[in-house]
């Protein structure tokens, strides 16, 4: 782009020095800001070259003044970019998104304090632990507390001095054994404290020490044969036991190390950080990312795990990565590790972050469902190279047996949805025997020719049910015959029957699909529904064709009465040996005579 004179005098004034620099537009407003090395070269470079990404381009249409701060390493301008971004959150920076909030444990700040889980942090009001993003772990972490220790759930406001004067009374908790009774003074403040102390070793993934002072307690208590409290320990240490074989994911040996997540899903960056002590995760968190411009998605690593490191206080001098982010703080062992319990963690955190952008696409789909569909089509639509979102969608697909009774059916898809109303079944006319690519030039030819006829609007896309032959079949009618030009593609399945491959264009190539996409499940969904439409009007002709038999040379015996008598006599052959009245009983006597007397008048026949 042309520079102005202003721009042309400040990129001539740049130092080379390391810093922090900041666009602003026509109006003074700060709509990037940026770290660089080197300032000159890293500002000059945004005016001197061509950029590939169109939303970089139109950052760089909209400059219109240039403020920098010189720092003294990159380190501080890595701190500095991220302070203003924060300050001022300028339109094309990648900008923290608000995500949903996950559940933290809160041990409250009274005399004597409750357990509980909340997704609401208030300041002052107790301890605050996590929060917990991976799985169940906060509900397997209340649920052993609980079962340990017998700690108040009610919201009385219980002082020590109220005790004492005898304000409040045991509930059922207290008579079921749920809790110790602290609001008559059944258990000493000191015990219960006790056990919110053992509670924090818990929750903080130091379960292990308390299954050694168990251990220890135990053995004391067996040399002096006291073995029902010791029996009574036993239980807590299978409890906590349990307990860590469904939290622990790596050996013991690995004490402290936070794990990062990293993916991206067009616009929006994924960050999950998960905290790991003594082997179990303690901590878990997931941030999202606003992409408005592109950035080196190091860069974006270095500035999630500072802010997510930021966010949980985590002090631990390991990290694991799944690759070298930009920046990283000093005295921090950073690691991409490929094989043992290190490679388990960062899978471990993969997953979250990859199931966390899940749950965000739902929560949106749900939010909106026309945007799923949207998603969906103009990935098809991409995929295809299709001139436009295919909106409508027919598929066909054939159904005979040995050529007896050929059906076909077409089903159509409307914004992604089957539209019932629009289905149509067919029944071959003009094939003999057992010929499906025949048989679907025929139902597709008189298909479109109906709608042409009744100026009807065409689909976007045809879909066959079938390989190269079915499409050739399509392309003969709707090109060859009607003169048409509507895209086709074909489905093709395994030798299990399941959805396999996608076909398009003449010579058909086939189209790479990774099984987790949402076009997949799309275009299995469509594969399923034609083949279900036209088995059930393939079987539903063949039962009624096995219904035709001799009644149907009964004049006056009708399908409903077909029907009857086929349900009460199960055949033909029963029928006829049936007695008059057993008949009568049925279908009336003047029906049930004149078919009694047709039968026994042809038994010589």
């Amino acid at each position: 782009m042309p520079l102005t004179e202003k721009i042309r005098q400040i990129l001539s004034a740049l130092p080379e020095k390391p810093g922090v620099y900041q666009h602003l537009n026509k109006d003074g407003e700060i709509i990037y800001v940026g770290k660089a090395k080197n300032l000159k070269r890293r500002v000059s470079s945004y005016f001197q070259k061509e950029h590939e990404s169109l939303k970089t381009r139109q950052l760089v249409s909209k400059i219109e003044d240039i403020r920098y701060i010189v720092v003294e390493s990159e380190q501080d301008a890595f701190l500095l970019e991220n302070n203003l971004i924060k300050q001022y959150q300028p339109y094309y920076n990648i900008l923290l998104k608000d995500g949903k909030s996950y559940p933290s444990i809160c041990i409250t700040k009274e005399d004597y304090p409750r357990v509980f889980k909340t997704r609401n942090i208030v300041k002052g009001a107790g301890e605050y632990y996590g929060p917990y993003s991976y799985g169940n772990t906060v509900d397997l972490v209340l649920e052993l507390i609980h079962e340990l220790y017998p700690l108040r759930t009610c919201h009385l406001p219980l002082t020590e001095k109220g005790i004492e004067e005898g304000k409040w009374k045991v509930c059922l908790k207290y008579h079921i054994h749920r809790c110790s009774g602290v609001c008559e003074a059944q258990e000493s403040r000191e015990k219960y404290m006790q056990y919110i102390d053992e509670v924090r070793q818990i929750i903080r993934g130091d379960a292990h020490e308390i299954s050694k002072k168990l251990i220890d307690e135990m053995g004391r208590l067996s040399v002096e044969m006291r073995f029902e409290e010791a029996q009574e320990l036993k239980k807590k240490y299978d409890l906590i036991e349990r307990f860590k074989s469904k939290t622990i994911v790596s050996n013991t040996g690995m004490r402290d190390v936070d794990a990062f997540g990293y993916l991206e899903q067009d616009e929006n960056i994924y960050v999950s950080l998960l905290r790991i002590h003594n082997g179990s995760i303690v901590q878990g968190q997931t941030i999202e990312y606003r992409r408005m411009v592109e950035v080196e998605r190091e860069e974006t690593l270095g500035r999630a795990i500072m802010e997510l490191r930021g966010q949980l206080g985590s002090e631990t001098k390991d990290i694991i990565v799944p690759f070298i982010p930009d920046f990283i703080e000093e005295n921090i062992r950073v690691s991409v590790p490929t094989a043992g319990d290190r490679k388990k963690l960062l899978d471990l955190a993969m997953q979250n972050v990859k199931q966390y952008s899940l749950d965000r696409l739902r929560q949106q789909d749900k939010l909106n469902p026309d945007q799923r569909a949207t998603r969906i089509l103009t990935s098809l639509q991409q995929l295809l190279h299709l001139d436009r979102m295919p909106v409508t969608i027919d598929s066909f697909d054939n159904s005979n047996i040995q050529g007896t009774n050929a059906v076909a059916g077409c089903v159509v898809f409307k914004m992604a949805k089957p539209s019932k109303k629009d289905y149509k079944r067919f029944i071959i006319k003009t094939v003999e025997g057992q010929d499906d690519y025949a048989s679907m030039r025929e139902v597709v030819y008189r298909r479109y020719k109906r709608m042409l006829d009744e100026s009807v609007a065409l689909p976007d896309l045809i879909i066959a049910d079938g390989g190269v032959g079915q499409m050739h079949a399509i392309r003969e009618a709707v090109e060859d015959q009607l003169g048409l030009h509507i895209p086709i593609a074909g489905l093709v399945k395994n030798d299990k029957h399941r959805t396999n491959a996608l076909l398009f264009g003449f010579p058909p190539q086939e189209i790479g699909l990774r099984v987790t996409d949402e076009v997949f499940h799309f275009l299995t969904q469509i594969q399923d529904e034609v083949h279900r439409f036209a088995i059930s009007y393939h079987r539903q002709k063949r039962s009624k064709a096995q219904t035709a038999s001799e009644l149907d040379e009964i004049e006056g015996v009708g399908e409903k009465t077909k029907l009857a008598l086929m349900k009460e006599f199960k055949s033909v052959k029963r029928l006829k040996e049936a007695k008059i009245e057993d008949i009568v009983a049925v279908v009336g006597k003047s029906r049930g005579t004149m078919i009694y007397e047709y039968f026994h008048g042809n038994l010589g026949a």
